[in-house]
């Protein structure tokens, strides 16, 4: 029995190591041939209060598969504008990006910068690398911490990561695997959005059915979004922001 189990346990790590180098190589061209937006400060409204938005995270803020302006960062900043605020917005998202490299990366960088809200637009890297969730969590805390050490009245938005699991780019099975993985861990994320006084804006759970449905809302990498796909999450980002503003 001993070894009936062991060799089950070795075919499994086995097979989830294969996943993780598919995954990996199925990103790896992508990843490579994109250029990432600039980080130089960029203003949206001329007249009203002064918001500082900061956005760090891999490629769901740094707008990979569609002209930068249709992404998440000019989306929702232009959607803070328009509410009456003169925004300047400050994008340190980097594709290919874990939750591990946002806090050795992005987070001081973003804390010196003492922004009155971040967007923090990471997760899906921690799936295709089957990070440890606890992992994730936990840098997920030290980015918080390092973010209200500078600015403890900082607003914090988290995406957590797409739907993974709708990318055509992986094929079966390890599609099914990177759904699973996903809800698991933006379930982690959302409870630890709760448990912090953050805000969750789930763009697996409201648009993952609508890719899942529309593969042309991919981009030709079959794996990050389109400008059409793009919009289908900026509104749930963009009402996380108001919710996490309101007075």
């Amino acid at each position: 029995m001993k070894r009936v189990l062991g060799g089950l346990g070795l075919a499994v790590a086995g097979f989830v190591a294969l996943l993780v180098v598919e995954a990996i190589l199925a990103r790896r061209g992508e990843v490579e041939g994109f250029t990432g937006p600039s980080s130089a400060p960029h203003t949206f409204g001329d007249d009203g209060p002064e918001l500082a938005y900061v956005v760090i995270g891999d490629s769901t803020g740094a707008g990979q598969g569609a002209p930068y302006e249709s992404g998440v960062a000019v989306g929702s900043a232009r959607h803070l504008a328009a509410a009456g605020r003169r925004v300047t917005l400050v994008n340190l998202a980097v594709s290919g990006s874990t939750m591990g490299d946002v806090l050795a990366d992005q987070s001081a960088r973003a804390a010196r910068l003492e922004p009155d809200v971040v967007l923090i637009a990471a997760g899906a890297n921690d799936v295709t690398h089957l990070t440890r969730i606890g992992a994730v969590i936990r840098d997920l805390e030290q980015i918080v911490a390092r973010l209200r050490a500078t600015r403890p009245g900082v607003r914090i938005v988290l995406t957590g990561a797409p739907d993974v699991g709708t990318a055509r780019r992986l094929a079966q099975p390890l599609r099914w695997v990177a759904g699973l993985r996903t809800r698991q861990l933006n379930r982690a994320i959302a409870e630890g959005a709760d448990s912090q006084g953050l805000t969750f804006a789930p763009i697996a759970a409201r648009t993952g059915p609508m890719f899942a449905e529309d593969p042309t809302l991919l981009a030709p990498d079959r794996f990050h979004p389109d400008a059409r796909g793009y919009a289908t999450w900026i509104p749930v980002v963009t009402e996380a922001l108001d919710r996490t503003l309101r007075p």
